[in-house]
């Protein structure tokens, strides 16, 4: 059973909701935690279940946290965007379900239009550079992304979308929301960080919505990371990536 606690009330308008929870070296989620740290946006609904793994972070002040989802809103040149965010994905099969009837349920009632769902696919090196590929329930919606430089080629290249970035896409259908997933290249291995992978995909959200994306701080990220990479010491150098690291290992596209 999942239960919800809202922050805040809102009225929305034709909201676009852009769900990025922990998957293939994070991709998915750095995209959404970018983008929701650069607009500021609001936290307004949390989410919670004993469907969530049973485990606590430890936070950078040595004390633990309960793992969260969370939504947030931000209006972004006139337009409203709600950004689905997370420590986590659900436990199970059915839980991922239930989960996902959860949150269409909350966008129906915000009167959401458009989903799109933000993963990776692993692959066995580190790719150069990282093609984003999408796929979607409705063809004119799939071309939208692929006229903003994803890939539409997807058919076996990418296997079962599992978790609740392939689910959203599927189950929104029925409620006649048209939805898209973005899945970038990165590395396969639990322990790597898909921030290149992560600017292609806000490369292409940027087109599809207008957004004025500021590379800077991932652009940073990046550099630090391939620093790590190398065996260099980073220790003094200011990096997010620790509490990126934080994050449930979980091996599966999404």
């Amino acid at each position: 059973m999942w239960e919800t606690k809202t922050y805040k009330q809102k009225k929305l308008k034709r909201p676009v909701l852009i769900e990025g929870l922990p998957g293939i070296a994070n991709v998915g989620k750095i995209v959404a935690d970018y983008l929701v740290d650069q607009f500021e946006a609001e936290k307004i609904m949390g989410f919670s279940s004993y469907d969530l793994p049973n485990s606590v972070f430890v936070n950078e002040d040595g004390l633990v946290e309960l793992p969260k989802i969370e939504l947030f809103h931000k209006k972004i040149n006139g337009k409203d965007y709600l950004f689905l965010c997370g420590d986590v994905q659900p436990n199970n099969e059915k839980s991922s379900y239930l989960f996902t009837e959860k949150i269409l349920s909350t966008a129906k009632k915000y009167g959401c239009t458009e989903i799109v769902t933000l993963g990776g696919i692993g692959l066995a090196e580190v790719p150069e550079k990282p093609k984003v590929y999408c796929t979607a329930n409705k063809k004119e919606f799939l071309q939208k992304f692929k006229k903003c430089g994803a890939s539409s080629n997807v058919y076996g290249i990418v296997g079962p979308i599992i978790g609740v970035s392939g689910l959203l896409v599927g189950m929104s259908k029925k409620e006649k929301i048209s939805s898209a997933a973005l899945l970038a290249e990165t590395y396969g291995h639990p322990m790597f960080l898909g921030l290149q992978s992560a600017k292609e995909t806000l490369r292409v959200l940027s087109k599809a919505y207008n957004l004025k994306i500021n590379y800077r701080e991932i652009n940073k990220e990046i550099k630090l990371f391939q620093k790590e990479m190398k065996g260099e010491d980073i220790s003094h150098e200011k990096s997010s990536m620790q509490r990126l690291k934080k994050m449930k290992e979980i091996s599966y596209i999404g």
